[in-house]
């Protein structure tokens, strides 16, 4: 029976849960992002480039064909995912550093030089 807490325990630790959400909605939000590609932009390229789809484009060599438009197509899914990944933790680093307020600036180390003159100084006082 104790593997079997253990394996509960862990499972129920907040970061692996957190982990578990995250994976849910990064998988739909792909499905999001590849129709946005596939069904808004690629059609757009497709018209501009003469009517056809990107998942036309096709190299053969012998008996081999080359799919370059479906990888282009993922390129592009991709990209856009991690621009709005990218932009969307920006935005969420950016609430919050606002959240936590104005950072205190820590002041630079005054130079040895002004330390010995003000040494000097103080010395000369007395």
């Amino acid at each position: 029976m104790g593997f079997i807490k253990e394996f509960k325990e862990f499972a129920m630790r907040g970061n692996v849960m957190d982990m578990a959400v995250g994976i849910i909605i990064g998988t739909a939000f792909g499905k999001i992002v590849s129709s946005m590609v596939g069904d808004m932009i690629m059609p757009i390229v497709g018209a501009v480039s003469g009517g056809k789809t990107f998942d036309e484009y096709t190299l053969t060599i012998a008996d081999a064909q080359i799919k370059w438009g479906k990888f282009v197509q993922t390129v592009v899914d991709f990209l856009i995912v991690a621009l709005v990944i990218f932009i969307m933790i920006k935005l969420m680093n950016s609430a919050t550093s606002k959240m936590r307020g104005p950072k205190e600036e820590a002041k630079p180390a005054t130079p040895e030089d002004i330390l010995l003159l003000r040494e000097i100084r103080d010395n000369l006082k007395k």
